[in-house]
């Protein structure tokens, strides 16, 4: 039995990687789900054995990539080798490197669905919204952290700054898709940093 259930996981797993993919590359309305069992050689009727329809996939999809991510930037955020700045920093240079990585495509399959789906179905714009307020603490945390040993700059609350580093770092990665190079992330990385850090007084 409990190689069975292993089994099923596994099956499970191996689906919303695939839709992860093919979601990267197509967005959700151009995903279809022959296409994502085709990928993975599984007969069509098997993907409504694990999902009742194409939102309950979409909605799997969001949570394992949120839990995926988070314990990513934990890692990051949390670093006792940095200092809360250093720490952001690096969260920007890694998410650079992946990035640069795809060849300037795909980006944040977050933030990719938000765009494209909070107009279009309100059970998956209310699960973005829930990852979106979660990361914006997980940065507010860190940027609390660095206002308090004053490095960080004091001129607006933690969610305040923590809301408009990821909000611009977004923006910065779909203009990076559009012109397909790193020069908005070069100067998203220049001004960003310095508006962050506590100014002599």
């Amino acid at each position: 039995m409990a190689t069975k259930t292993a089994g099923k996981q596994d099956t499970k797993s191996a689906l919303l990687q695939a839709g992860i993919d093919i979601m990267l590359q197509k967005g959700y309305s151009n995903t279809g789900l022959q296409e994502v069992l085709a990928s993975l050689g599984m007969p069509k009727g098997s993907f409504y054995h694990y999902f009742q329809s194409k939102e309950e996939f979409a909605l799997e999809i969001i949570r394992q990539v949120d839990a995926e991510y988070s314990a990513t930037i934990l890692r990051m955020l949390r670093n006792p080798q940095e200092t809360p700045l250093q720490r952001l920093k690096s969260y920007c240079l890694w998410g650079e490197k992946e990035f640069l990585s795809q060849d300037c495509r795909k980006g944040c399959l977050i933030g990719n669905l938000s765009q494209e789906m909070s107009d279009q179905s309100e059970v998956l714009r209310k699960e973005l919204a829930s990852v979106m307020e979660k990361r914006v603490n997980l940065f507010a945390r860190c940027i609390e952290e660095g206002q308090e040993s004053g490095e960080i700059t004091k001129s607006h609350t933690p969610k305040q700054l923590a809301e408009t580093l990821i909000n611009t770092w977004g923006g910065t990665i779909m203009h990076a898709k559009t012109v397909k190079t790193k020069d908005p992330i070069d100067s998203f990385m220049t001004v960003m940093f310095d508006f962050l850090k506590a100014k002599p007084h």
